[in-house]
């Protein structure tokens, strides 16, 4: 059974191009069939001229796609003919032209075509009007369903280029958010490292000791940094992978943070005011990102000789700030994505920042909207 219907198939598969044509010339081999026996059927003899003239009236049906108005008109002539000839033809060639006509063109052409065509197919007593009425309220069926069912391909083909499009928006925002984080890790990391390298060179000529504790909190700094590495290569592997996870960091860890860039050698002081508390994950990582890059910036672009950052917990909002009297410039200095990820946070995180010269120094501040405590 399933060897036949293989055959079949293949058989049919080079036919499918002409389907409609097929179904054209059957529907007009139909309809031409059903006209003469309807001829054959009434009691008067049937000569050659009126099966001529159906089987002519019958082939017009073929352009009933292309032009049916003029098949229509085809339709009503040869039905003329042969009630002119003294036969009682069917009408089923003009039936089918306006069953095509509802389905093919606009409504208010299949109407203004129908009532006519109604009125003399009723008059030359061919067909009454309910068989061309159905005949038109077919097509109009047909149409309306195409119609219809157009209107659905056309949503799914949208709401398919719309979901493509959100998830190469969702990829965007991800690979922004990685290489944000990415950004923020390394730029701490290899700045930490780097001051912490020189400073112990600077020493060890005079007091080991220091420069022996120097190199511990540098080694220190890059272990963290790599494990921070490591959890944002997980994010980019499956679960079984093996990644080492490690909980992103927090305000809880700001002090240690704080601590590290002191022992680094920046003169840097730690103030919070107001109701310290939890906080959700992504701000406190938003906010504590935010302090990391901006003492990273002041580390590598600035000499101070004080630092301050100053968290200041509100009921509706973190504010925060960090100054400095150094000379340097980190906005027109620094050349990369620094403080243009610092805007990001604060912006994904609903709120702002700003970066700028003043009077002996530069100044980081940024607020962020908190809700309730967590």
């Amino acid at each position: 059974m399933n060897r036949f219907l293989r055959r079949a198939r293949a058989l049919c598969d080079p036919l499918v191009p002409h389907r409609s044509a097929l179904f054209d010339l059957a529907l007009a081999m139909t309809a031409t069939a059903v006209e003469v026996g309807v001829l054959f059927d009434s009691n008067t003899g049937v000569g050659v001229l009126p099966v001529v003239v159906t089987v002519l009236t019958g082939a017009t049906l073929l352009g009933r796609r292309r032009a049916p108005l003029a098949v229509l008109a085809a339709a009503c002539a040869g039905a003329a003919v042969l009630v002119w000839l003294g036969y009682a033809p069917g009408g089923g060639p003009a039936v089918v032209t306006l069953a095509s006509l509802a389905d093919l063109r606009d409504r208010r052409v299949s109407v203004a075509a129908l009532v006519p065509t109604m009125l003399y197919l009723q008059l030359a007593s061919i067909c009454s009007p309910p068989v061309s009425i159905g005949g038109w309220a077919l097509g109009s069926y047909l149409q309306t369903r195409r119609r219809y069912t157009q209107a659905l391909e056309d949503r799914a083909a949208t709401l398919e280029r719309e979901r493509d499009q959100l998830d190469q928006i969702a990829a965007q925002r991800e690979r922004t958010s990685i290489a944000r984080e990415l950004h923020d890790i390394v730029a701490h990391s290899v700045t930490v490292t780097l001051i912490g390298v020189r400073g112990a060179r600077d020493v060890l000529p005079t007091d080991p000791q220091v420069s022996a504790e120097t190199l511990e909190r540098v080694e220190a700094s890059a272990e963290q940094s790599l494990a921070e590495l490591r959890r944002i290569l997980g994010l980019l592997r499956t679960l079984d992978s093996g990644a080492q996870w490690r909980p992103q960091p927090s305000l809880d860890q700001l002090a240690e943070l704080v601590s590290g860039y002191r022992a680094a050698g920046m003169p840097v002081r730690l103030e919070v005011t107001g109701e310290a508390r939890p906080l959700a994950d992504g701000l406190e990582l938003s906010a504590y990102r935010i302090v990391e890059e901006a003492l990273t910036n002041v580390l590598k672009h600035t000499d101070p000789t004080q630092v301050t950052v100053t968290l200041d917990y509100g009921p509706t909002r973190l504010d925060l700030t960090v100054e400095d009297d150094g000379g340097g410039d980190p906005v027109s200095s620094a050349g990369g994505h620094g403080i243009l990820g610092m805007r990001e946070r604060a912006a994904v995180a609903g709120g702002s920042l700003d970066a700028r010269r003043i009077a002996g120094g530069f100044l980081v501040t940024a607020w962020l909207p908190v809700g309730d405590v967590v």
